[in-house]
């Protein structure tokens, strides 16, 4: 009996945006780099632990032999992370990857690309590690408006259910009802919650530093504005439940009380 053969119902193959952290190598240092992402494991493990990540070596002056590469690459699966690729670089970088068996990924979400110390790759040897900031920082003058992004707000009227993402791309992002733990927001321009926020929100994900966060009532696991990022195990007292806005200034991330 021939079994007929029929693919269209075997699967659904769509592209979307998937969250992946960068882990940007400083020094080819396993036993370091273990180290240091099992400290960001305990201390944000809702965040990092199994979190998909892409190994970035375009900021190492060499890059590594093979057998190097492998031994960062179970460096990171040991402290609790999934490496799926390495970052996009040059030809040498596309021969290591093949014969790694390794994808290159060349666009990283921005809200996981600190350029200061809110990284997850390991600091350069003169520097201390950098850990999650847990108090907001207290301001006492309210930042300029910033000029919001050419297409009108995109709305989501209700809630965002954990395991659930929503993205505003190129424009400003309102979210009527509460977004739950392990939910995500993202918008290239401000987002502006009002329910709770449990879960977390990512504005300025194409690298706007002007962009804005506004939530009514803050329970977050994690804001950023532009690749800067604090992570909250607990909110500080002050700001748990209240009204908060968030905003850059310089290379900081402030957390205020409307």
């Amino acid at each position: 009996m021939n079994a007929r053969m029929d693919t269209q119902d075997a699967c659904d193959l769509r592209f979307g945006q998937v969250g992946i952290a960068n882990v940007r190598v400083r020094r080819a240092d396993a036993a370091a780099l273990c180290d240091e992402l099992e400290r960001r494991v305990r201390s944000a493990p809702q965040l990092f632990s199994r979190a998909a990540v892409v190994l970035d070596l375009s900021h190492l002056l060499d890059l590594p032999d093979d057998g190097t590469v492998d031994a960062l690459l179970e460096a990171v699966r040991s402290a609790g992370m999934l490496p799926v690729g390495l970052a996009y670089g040059t030809s040498e970088v596309e021969a290591l990857a093949q014969r790694m068996g390794l994808p290159l990924i060349a666009k990283f979400r921005a809200a996981y690309e600190p350029a200061d110390g809110g990284s997850i790759a390991p600091p350069a040897p003169s520097a201390a590690p950098a850990e999650p900031v847990r108090r907001a920082e207290p301001v006492r003058s309210e930042p300029a408006p910033p000029a919001g992004p050419v297409l009108g707000a995109q709305l989501y009227d209700g809630t965002v259910r954990s395991g659930q993402q929503i993205y505003a791309r190129d424009r400003d992002l309102v979210v009527t009802g509460a977004i739950a733990n392990g939910a995500e927001v993202i918008a290239d321009g401000s987002i502006h919650v009002y329910g709770g926020l449990r879960g977390r929100a990512m504005a300025g994900a194409q690298g706007d530093e002007k962009a804005r966060i506004f939530v009514s009532d803050f329970r977050a696991e994690l804001v950023a504005i532009a690749g800067h990022y604090r992570v909250f195990e607990q909110i500080p007292k002050d700001l748990e439940g209240q009204s908060v806005r968030c905003w850059l200034e310089g290379e900081k991330l402030l957390i205020a009380k409307l």
